[in-house]
């Protein structure tokens, strides 16, 4: 059987590595694409054909959402692996309370980060249930992590972050019942685009990050993952790229 993966925030960095390599592995990949300026996705559709689908989206706009999922519908029977990828961080994410926090943006930041990752996952449920998978993965951080949390500042980004968590966590609670496995996830310190522009700090380019993160989303995966409790399918935690449980 063919197997599909939808991944948000896939026009770059670490959702763009990710999709590529599903394709490599054989997967047909639906590619959420933010910006259809960028030339990235074309490129790698140039190289797979069909088996790569780009599809329009904005995780922030409703309508966006639900037509990326109608968009997958008209092509695909079922969803079996759901990467929410799609992340920002803010030029002013760095502001204290005695530096004129930005608060619009961080209301932008909640709602891609967090709120973001609901709507997909709700627009997709009907795919995702045709699944014998039912594998839904989060891109979270360490920033989410209430108990390590050493910054004084960073606001927006921590706090959708671990909104993120807890969002998760409820979903765990709904979806788990009905066979859906899950990974939350924390890739470790990119060189990403999460800020607008290539970072040029970072531990790790996209495409080193996307190794680790993909080998957790995919393992376990059979035919009869749903039924599984292998590496704690009834505990949900946060793995970093190392393995490691964080702390919520």
């Amino acid at each position: 059987m063919e197997r599909n993966a939808f991944v948000t925030g896939a026009d770059r960095g670490l959702g763009l590595a990710l999709a590529e390599r599903l394709l490599e592995k054989g997967w047909r990949v639906f590619a959420g694409q933010y910006m259809p300026d960028w030339p990235a996705l074309g490129e790698l559709a140039a190289r797979y054909g069909d088996r790569l689908h780009i599809v329009p989206l904005d995780v922030t706009d409703d309508a966006s959402v639900r037509a990326a999922a109608e968009a997958v519908a008209a092509v695909a029977e079922h969803i079996d692996l759901l990467i929410n990828n799609a992340g920002v961080t803010s030029p002013t994410l760095r502001r204290t309370l005695t530096e004129e926090p930005d608060y619009d943006e961080m209301v932008r930041m909640y709602d891609v980060n967090a709120v973001g990752a609901l709507r997909v996952v709700q627009a997709f449920l009907p795919l995702t249930d045709r699944s014998t998978m039912k594998r839904l993965c989060f891109v979270s951080s360490e920033a989410g992590s209430i108990n390590r949390c050493e910054r004084q500042g960073w606001y927006g980004y921590c706090m959708s972050k671990a909104a993120l968590n807890m969002g998760v966590s409820t979903l765990f609670n709904l979806l788990r019942p009905e066979g859906y496995t899950f990974r939350v996830y924390h890739p470790g310190w990119m060189r990403s685009y999460m800020g607008g522009e290539k970072a040029t700090e970072g531990d790790m380019e996209p495409e080193e990050a996307a190794v680790p993160a993909l080998a957790y989303f995919l393992r376990d995966l059979a035919e009869d993952d749903h039924t599984s409790t292998r590496h704690g399918a009834d505990r949900l935690v946060m793995r970093d790229w190392r393995g490691r449980e964080w702390p919520w």
